[in-house]
């Protein structure tokens, strides 16, 4: 696929696809464990692949991955891309696909939606409404939450105990996907380095101040072994039929 140069910003999206996902207490790469009967990469791609106001969607692989293709037979079109580049973090993985996205013809004006694998319940409607707050917007933004939860600060120590109870006003939990033109965030990862844990703070450590959409509570990341059961009830819920 060619694209030419100039013209309106076109969609992007990006996941990136190569951790080891060892706090999921899963047998082998946590976006492989099964979710009400698919991988749980399949529950993501499936809403990327419907998104047709995104041109293409690359999924990052690690280099050696061997099992791709055989738990998502179904990622394949000219909109499905994918890429054995992933690195050791979350952020060298992202920054590698962008350099993929730029060898494919995505220009640095165009926008990249990057979203984690393991966000399996992801809607449609919230990847819209990141798509309609920021595309005008100068810097670009990310689904969020506001923290509605008294946060507390641990000690070093265990057990655990708390050294002081942080304040929670203005405080937001982020979440994906995070929307930023490819050239301001290939800039912004080259700078932060390769522990950054999201694409915004990188952008923020240059200075800019990304745009907080309102995301969903059920857009969590699957983390833990009880993240599973609860997001297999939450499919659940929404297979149900209507009364």
């Amino acid at each position: 696929m060619s694209y030419t140069i100039g013209g309106p910003p076109r969609l992007f999206g990006l996941v990136p696809c190569a951790g080891s996902g060892l706090r999921a207490g899963t047998d082998g790469p946590k976006q492989y464990a099964p979710l009400a009967g698919r991988p749980l990469v399949a529950h993501t791609l499936e809403v990327w692949a419907g998104l047709l106001e995104v041109e293409a969607t690359l999924v990052v692989l690690a280099p050696d991955d061997d099992r791709f293709e055989q738990m998502v037979p179904q990622w394949q079109g000219p909109r499905c891309w994918s890429a054995r580049v992933g690195g050791l973090t979350r952020a060298e993985s992202v920054a590698a696909g962008l350099a993929e996205l730029a060898v494919r013809g995505v220009q640095p004006h165009d926008w990249v939606l990057v979203h984690d694998a393991a966000r399996g319940l992801l809607q449609p409607q919230w990847v819209r409404r990141l798509m309609s707050a920021c595309g005008d917007d100068e810097v670009g933004g990310l689904l969020a939450l506001p923290v509605a939860d008294t946060l507390k600060q641990a000690g070093d120590e265990e057990p655990a105990r708390v050294d002081a109870t942080v304040p929670r006003a203005g405080k937001w939990a982020a979440q994906t996907p995070q929307m930023f033109r490819l050239g301001l965030l290939r800039a912004a990862l080259a700078a932060a380095g390769p522990q950054v844990t999201d694409e915004s703070s990188a952008v923020e450590a240059l200075g800019h101040r990304p745009r907080l959409v309102s995301g969903d509570p059920e857009n969590f990341k699957l983390t833990w072994p009880g993240d599973f059961a609860l997001a297999e009830r939450l499919l659940a819920t929404r297979m149900a039929p209507s009364s």
